[in-house]
């Protein structure tokens, strides 16, 4: 039996509880997948999901032999999830999209064409951020800030995942091991003329956002922890600040004892074992953290495992 010729696009979208918003999400990919034409296909992934998500997939494969439906047995996390659909999706080139349309599938025109530019990523770059409250903004800014200062990697600002990559720089990204993804940041790693396209970021159109503040904290850990050991070296620098703090301390004491004006108290003391002990504590738990990622990786374990895939063509 001959093969399947290789699609020409696909569009890879992890879902975790996007029963609301997908079957617009879908009417509004194949409007544009039909207006642009040449084979396509979509790989949706069920990232564990609690609602009907997986119902609404496997009824759209069973409608459009364009869709994939990828389950997998439990839930990932959104970069793992998405690692999967890229593992599955075969197309020359390969746009990463969110479910939820805040980022407009529209663009993908716009991508292609500084693709035939000669571009290897189109990256989709926020002017404008709807729908999003004034804090999620401010700490999405100051992460970009902090993690371009703390790694040689140019991650650029205001980018998500959105974004058309070639098939070459999706072989090497799946090349990479790393089980703790920072997925935006690997493809910025690999180089190549990646080109930014400006646009407008929507509000959701249904559903809740699946990134609250404890996720948002993981997933900056994750991705200054891959990129990064600037958190690790400060201990060095560290220490020799608290041993300044400390001999600066020593010198107070001593001259206290010369010169018999020392108070009996706790005040200095306690000043001192309390600055230096958050100190220590703090480094130990970054050195924690690195040790705890080198450890997770160590396992060798599968970065995720597929429960079912339905749906393509025939």
């Amino acid at each position: 039996m001959s093969e399947l010729p290789r699609p020409a696009l696909s569009v890879v979208a992890p879902c975790y509880n996007e029963q609301e918003v997908l079957p617009e999400f879908l009417r509004r990919v194949g409007a544009v997948l039909d207006a642009a034409g040449g084979i396509a296909e979509v790989v949706l992934v069920d990232d564990g999901s609690r609602d009907r998500t997986w119902e609404v997939m496997t009824a759209a494969a069973a409608a459009d032999p364009r869709i994939v439906a990828v389950r997998l047995m439990r839930n990932h996390g959104h970069q793992l999830a998405l690692t999967a659909g890229l593992s599955v999706c075969r197309g020359e080139r390969i746009l990463i999209i969110d479910a939820d349309l805040q980022d407009p599938p529209e663009l993908l025109p716009d991508m292609m064409a500084l693709m035939d530019q000669g571009a290897d990523v189109v990256y989709g770059q926020r002017r404008q951020r709807d729908g999003e409250s004034l804090f999620k903004r401010a700490t999405a800014a100051g992460f970009y800030r902090l993690i371009n200062r703390l790694t040689d990697v140019d991650i650029p600002a205001d980018a998500g995942d959105f974004r058309l990559v070639t098939r070459r720089v999706l072989d090497l990204l799946l090349a990479m091991p790393e089980r703790h993804r920072f997925i935006r940041g690997m493809v910025a790693w690999i180089g190549g003329r990646q080109v930014p396209l400006i646009y407008d970021r929507h509000a959701r159109v249904a559903g809740e956002s699946k990134y609250p503040l404890s996720k948002m904290i993981r997933f900056a850990a994750d991705a200054i922890t891959a990129f990064s050991v600037v958190p690790l070296m400060a201990s060095m620098t560290i220490g020799w600040v608290m041993a300044g703090v400390g001999l600066g301390f020593f010198i107070y004491s001593m001259v206290g004892w010369v010169m018999h004006s020392n108070l009996p108290g706790w005040t200095s003391l306690m000043a001192a074992l309390g600055l230096l002990g958050g100190m220590q504590f703090l480094m130990l738990g970054i050195i924690g953290a690195y040790l705890g990622r080198l450890y997770d990786q160590s396992k060798g374990r599968p970065l995720f495992m597929i429960r079912d895939i339905v749906g393509g063509p025939k």
